[in-house]
């Protein structure tokens, strides 16, 4: 059983679907009270929002493009002034443009490190005066195996993934002494909207690759960020990897 969080507040960006969808669930069953960021997914959000209420936690759902910094510092201002607190950061929200670098273009590059990894740094600064004022907070960074091992076509996107793990180890250095953690999640192959866009073919040429010949569920990654926010009191700096085995 996992310590519960209700007199916690929780963040999600890009919460509305997949991964980020099934942590919000995961907090909302351990009492948090949470907000939801989504950029356009607004009626997955609000069935999301529906579905925590059912749940006896209180959400609060907020359309911000954490790509830019001002929305991003934003969304995190809106949630401190409606809760009064913020305890629980999750940096969720990512995107992919795969092209092999003879075709990636510059704005390729650009939107995959604004939203993957710029908005990382943009939510933690804008969190970090608050949770150091109360002496608390537990900071969970989505990143990605890819970020470690690399992938054709990714590089934009591993970049974007292994920058997060670099910025959470130099981060959870500085305010570990706060009682402030921050910690990465490096999911493998995950079933999510991103996934089931990949052929058949490539699919199953993935699969061979995986030694436990399966795709991870989104429900799979989400535990292992709500074990960091409920009881990893002692886990700072970490990449914690949840991948099949596709990168040991």
């Amino acid at each position: 059983m996992l310590t519960r969080l209700d007199d916690k507040v929780a963040l999600v960006t890009g919460g509305a679907r997949g991964i980020g969808r099934e942590i919000a669930l995961e907090l909302a069953r351990l009492g948090t009270r949470l907000a939801i960021n989504y950029n356009s997914s607004a009626a997955a959000a609000e069935s999301l929002a529906d579905e925590i209420k059912q749940l006896g936690s209180e959400c609060q759902i907020i359309q911000a493009d954490v790509s830019k910094k001002e929305q991003a510092r934003g969304l995190v201002k809106q949630v401190i002034d409606h809760y009064g607190q913020l305890d629980i950061l999750v940096n969720n929200a990512g995107i992919t443009r795969d092209k092999t670098l003879k075709r990636l273009t510059d704005e390729d590059w650009e939107e995959v490190i604004d939203t993957n990894l710029n908005s990382v740094y943009y939510t933690v600064s804008a969190a970090l005066p608050t949770m150091l004022e109360r002496q608390y907070g537990r900071i969970v960074n989505i990143s990605s195996f890819v970020g470690q091992a690399g992938n054709f076509g990714q590089s934009n996107y591993a970049a974007s993934k292994g920058g997060i793990i670099a910025f959470t180890k130099s981060a959870a250095q500085e305010v570990a002494k706060h009682n402030v953690t921050i910690n990465a999640i490096a999911p493998g192959f995950t079933e999510t909207d991103m996934l089931s866009q990949v052929p058949e073919n490539i699919r199953e040429k993935i699969l061979s690759k995986i030694p436990m010949g399966r795709f991870g569920h989104p429900n799979e990654i989400a535990r292992a960020v709500v074990f960091l926010a409920a009881d990893g009191d002692y886990i700072t700096g970490q990449q914690i990897n949840v991948n099949g085995g596709v990168y040991m």
